[in-house]
């Protein structure tokens, strides 16, 4: 299992959400009121408060889970790698969306007065994540540990598991609407796969950031779904970008065909892009992608 080069590179919309998040919830735990942010049916009913339901998307309501929780949304930024910033943002809304229906509809019908504020935090978007990260990022290493047999991906298991336990079933049913939405995701209900916003939607991140160290500030660009990426020719690539500059000979950087890679792309192709794009790798992003959708 590999997560990808360190750090926020090419992944912009990952960086302002956990950054967004974890602001949010120390703001709200300075003025004690993180307890307080959940859903319940009386906000979605009778109280409804915008700032609230906001609040109880992005913060967390304890120490323990704002860790657990930001170590996934962290490892998770490799989905915004293999899809582009613009298609993940997307992937947001909508789990974030989804799972807060669910979490009304299943507040209205069991009525369970143990259950009246749920735990806030981006749940949805996490649980939601564990579906493709399930179904599409191969195990890389097994080892033992006390004779038990485990792989690499088991650690984001278990902060996962921490998260759906940490206050039984106020963050039970949060997690479970998330993975029902990361499900219809999947299942590319309404073709919701293929949906893309404007690109200065998705670019406002971009600017949003920092970019990380040694960078270009990032591009965005979205022709891909969750899932193993294809892998293109050469000569695909530079069918389809006609007017890109002449060939270039110096050997790109290791680091950027290993970002690439990372990224689902083959090395070789991902080499003979970074050459097309004269070793800028988000260029050689946008020709690899736009290959794809071609």
């Amino acid at each position: 299992m590999n997560g990808g080069p360190s750090g926020f590179q090419n992944a912009p919309v990952s960086r302002a959400f956990v950054l967004a998040s974890g602001l949010l919830t120390i703001y709200f735990g300075i003025q004690g009121r993180s307890s307080t942010l959940g859903l319940s049916y009386q906000d979605s009913f009778k109280k409804l408060k915008i700032w609230k339901l906001i609040a109880s998307v992005f913060a967390f309501s304890s120490t323990p889970e704002l860790m657990f929780g930001l170590y996934s949304l962290y490892y998770f930024r490799v989905f915004e790698r293999q899809i582009g910033s613009n298609k993940y943002s997307v992937f947001i809304l909508f789990s974030v969306t989804v799972s807060s229906v669910f979490e009304v509809l299943a507040l209205t019908l069991l009525k369970d007065p143990t259950l009246n504020i749920l735990t806030s935090g981006p749940y949805g978007l996490i649980f939601s994540s564990f579906v493709p990260f399930y179904f599409d990022i191969p195990v890389s290493t097994r080892f033992r540990i006390f004779g038990v047999s485990i792989s690499d991906k088991s650690f984001i298991y278990l902060a996962g598991l921490q998260l759906l336990f940490s206050s039984w079933k106020r963050s039970f049913l949060p997690g479970i609407c998330g993975i029902l939405a990361g499900s219809l995701y999947r299942l590319n209900i309404l073709r919701i796969r293929k949906i893309k916003f404007p690109a200065f939607i998705a670019s406002f991140f971009s600017r949003l950031s920092l970019p990380s160290p040694g960078t270009a500030p990032p591009t965005t660009s979205s022709r891909n779904v969750i899932g193993n990426v294809p892998s293109f020719t050469g000569r695909e690539v530079q069918r389809n970008n006609p007017i890109a500059p002449p060939a270039f000979t110096a050997e790109p950087p290791e680091e950027s065909i290993t970002t690439l890679v990372s990224m689902g792309f083959d090395r070789n192709t991902a080499r003979q892009a970074l050459i097309h794009a004269r070793n800028d790798i988000n260029m050689a992003t946008n020709i690899l992608l736009e290959s794809q959708s071609n």
